[in-house]
């Protein structure tokens, strides 16, 4: 009996070509698409979740300070549509004897009260970076006079307690000093912001205790078997390791020194004739833009007033950053 082999047609499709396509060919060309889908589907949702913060942005900051930028260029009072008056507004404010003595009393305020402010909160932060009974006690109360002090209230009650007759008056008169309430004297005033100030150190304070905190032991102690005091510590080991910490402090208590408002125009007397105190002894910048603005309604005078203030405190920040080289000490490739 002989044995018949029968054998399966070729598929002469397939060594052309012309057969079924594997299976992973498709997945492979859908899978970018579904994963643009995704990024898509991703970015929108992100998109949503910004856009409170966009449309603030927009509505409350950049819409104002394009309308201000143009307002600064006209005649506007708040009733009347505005008027292009070009330059005018800034020749008049360079003029105005008024907004140079506005300058004058902000810039002594800042140079004064700054380093000052940061000499404080230095020093009491130099305090607290020993270990101490109830240093979380210490750190929390000389904090909570910066989250308080630009309040309204606060600026209320330190213009009672430097009017006359009152505690700081009294207390000057037990030493024979008969200078009277600090608000009420022109030549006075200013010191009194200048305490505010001050006392609202806790801020820095924390910076510098943070900072404090990052230089190693290692360099005291090296330094102190080498003979070095106390002083020579501080200034070769303390001030150098915290200086990029100086300068963040600086920078941004300059800035806020610049913005100054509400304390000096509740503690000067608010709104009438001496809103900036006596004899416009804390005319601040800020104080006599709100005059301009909102009580002689010269809003665009007050913009282009707005807009040199910007400008003057950009600048400032510029020397800042470029006098940082010469001072602060990054540790290598830490800028």
């Amino acid at each position: 009996m002989g044995t018949t082999v029968t054998h399966a047609p070729a598929r002469e499709g397939l060594s052309k070509g012309n057969g079924p396509q594997p299976r992973h060919g498709p997945v492979k060309s859908s899978r970018p698409a579904a994963l643009k889908r995704r990024g898509r589907r991703e970015n929108l949702a992100g998109y949503l979740f910004m856009s409170p913060w966009i449309a603030g942005f927009l509505l409350l900051t950049a819409g104002p300070m394009v309308a201000s930028l143009y307002f600064a260029f006209t005649d506007y009072n708040l009733f009347d549509a505005p008027r292009w008056i070009g330059l005018d507004n800034f020749s008049e404010m360079f003029g105005d004897p008024r907004w140079q003595h506005s300058v004058r009393v902000t810039l002594w305020y800042v140079v004064v009260g700054t380093p000052l402010k940061l000499l404080a909160a230095l020093g009491v932060a130099l305090l607290l970076a020993q270990p101490r009974r109830g240093q979380a006690f210490y750190r929390a109360a000389f904090y909570a006079p910066s989250l308080i002090g630009a309040s309204v209230s606060i600026a209320i009650v330190w213009k009672a307690i430097f009017s006359d007759d009152a505690i700081v008056d009294r207390t000057q008169k037990l030493f024979g000093l008969n200078v009277g309430g600090w608000t009420g004297d022109p030549d006075m005033i200013i010191y009194s912001l200048v305490a505010l100030t001050v006392w609202q150190f806790g801020a820095p304070m924390v910076i510098f205790l943070a900072g404090l905190k990052q230089v190693p032991r290692e360099l005291y102690e090296a330094a102190e078997v080498d003979g070095a005091g106390k002083l020579r510590r501080f200034w070769n080991i303390t001030l150098p390791m915290i200086s990029p910490v100086l300068f963040f402090n600086v920078l941004l208590e300059t800035i806020h020194s610049f913005q100054i408002f509400s304390s000096a125009y509740i503690v000067g007397g608010g709104a009438g004739g001496n809103a900036c105190g006596p004899a416009d002894g804390s005319m601040v910048y800020t104080c006599y833009l709100y005059v301009q603005g909102f009580e002689n309604s010269r809003m665009g005078l007050a913009s282009a007033m707005a807009w040199m203030l910007l400008v003057a405190v950009a600048l400032v920040t510029a020397v800042l950053f470029w006098s940082q080289k010469r001072w602060v000490h990054y540790e290598e490739g830490a800028r």
